[in-house]
């Protein structure tokens, strides 16, 4: 995650001291800061839990694919009981419920007061459409630190996005729900074609509707959205997305509104706004340049900072990997499988920096982002270690001159961008 109201505004939030190493304060609802690990490198993982494949709605980026039916050998709430210990000692700093729909798994509730208990931060990541008056009411008292609710653009654009009408107004009614109950909650939405020229109608409803926090996802291609580069925005919708995201992130914070804006799976971003910064304040810049490289990106993400674990208990680099699995919870503890190196690719996700390859290896800004995405340019290219082909940044911001690009064909790392990212 880049934090725009902290990179680029001078703001903080709870999670400064994951992602930055710095202090941070409680929030406004009372949630206490993470603490700092030693190094970005040392991190335990942020674990995603997929704890049903079964939704309600049918999103046509789904990274699990899933349906609105019932899965067979899902993890049991015994089971489930028994991760979190498991987690629990592994020291994890959060535990986020997902799915599928995560609400309709019928001991949700059972499982997040067991991870409260246990002093993991619960996190729930919902498309929201179930959070009656009663469930809100239930998030809050059992624990839940956050709430995500995910929407994709605005009425009928999210709508077709979901895949059932009427999605966005009971989206609406969760979020108003959560609010009543004073549990904290945010928007989450993924960029792409059919929603970003939309952005600045997002804000303002963001503003309208009280919401304090809004994560912005870059796609990733995994599930229905694998072959989404027909959605996906192309470098110069990214760049202009990014603006807008930093203008009216900047107008929040000079105005005083406690919004927190992040933008999340490309660490391009981060790269970007130091570009940015560093025409208008180059002291600041370089302040921002060393919090940005004490995170690494893409270095102290995948594999490291975050990992999935399915319905079915297999564990995955991310959520968006479920096609590749190092092993499954039934059989050995997840800390077990994390940090077992003699995995080929556990190891490389844990020594990114060492295995990229192609433009990503000879940028010079690539101790602030490492490649960011393995899984796209794994996606794009069948190499994991290919350069993520979101990286919006030019060749010629990077320090890509004729010369290293001439080495780049010659090792056989030239590799060519998708055409439909190129516009």
């Amino acid at each position: 995650m880049i934090d725009i109201g902290k990179i680029y505004c001078g703001g903080s939030s709870t999670g400064d001291g994951l992602r930055y190493g710095t202090e941070a304060g409680a929030d406004a609802h009372g949630n206490a800061p993470h603490a700092r690990p030693l190094s970005a490198g040392v991190r335990r993982p942020i674990v995603v839990w997929s704890t049903t494949r079964t939704c309600n709605l049918k999103c046509v980026h789904c990274y699990t694919d899933s349906e609105n039916k019932k899965y067979e050998n899902e993890l049991t709430t015994a089971e489930g009981l028994k991760l979190i210990d498991e987690l629990a000692d592994f020291k994890i700093p959060s535990l986020l419920f997902s799915g599928g729909e995560p609400l309709i798994r019928p001991d949700l509730f059972t499982l997040i007061e067991y991870a409260a208990k246990k002093d993991i931060r619960p996190v729930i990541s919902t498309n929201g459409t179930l959070i009656d008056r009663d469930r809100a009411l239930a998030i809050k008292d059992a624990g839940v630190v956050y709430v995500g609710i995910s929407l994709d653009g605005m009425e009928e654009v999210n709508d077709t996005f979901r895949g059932v009408q009427g999605a966005f107004s009971r989206a609406m009614q969760g979020f108003e729900n959560c609010r009543a109950a004073g549990q904290r909650v945010g928007l989450r939405l993924t960029l792409t074609r059919r929603n970003y020229q939309d952005l600045h109608r997002i804000f303002d409803f963001i503003e309208k509707e009280g919401i304090n926090r809004a994560c912005f996802y870059h796609l990733v291609y995994s599930g229905r959205g694998s072959s989404m580069f027909k959605d996906d925005l192309t470098h110069s919708e990214s760049r202009h997305a990014l603006d807008i995201i930093m203008e009216r992130t900047d107008d929040y914070f000079r105005r005083g509104q406690d919004i927190n804006i992040l933008t999340v799976d490309n660490h391009a971003d981060g790269v970007y706004l130091y570009l940015k910064l560093k025409q208008t304040n180059p002291e600041r810049a370089e302040e921002i340049r060393r919090l940005l490289e004490w995170n690494g990106g893409g270095a102290h993400s995948t594999g490291v900072g975050i990992g999935n674990i399915d319905f079915f208990g297999n564990v995955h680099p991310d959520q968006f990997w479920q096609d590749y699995t190092f092993g499954n919870i039934r059989e050995r503890r997840f800390s077990d499988i994390w940090l077992d190196e003699s995995e080929p690719l556990m190891h490389g996700l844990k020594h990114k920096a060492d295995y990229i390859k192609g433009r990503c290896r000879l940028c010079q800004y690539r101790a602030m982002c490492t490649g960011s995405m393995r899984v796209r340019g794994y996606r794009a290219y069948g190499d994991f270690w290919a350069p993520d082909p979101q990286c919006y940044i030019t060749d010629e911001e990077i320090g890509l001159d004729a010369a290293n690009k001439q080495e780049l064909i010659e090792k056989n790392e030239a590799f060519p961008l998708p055409r439909e990212l190129t516009a």
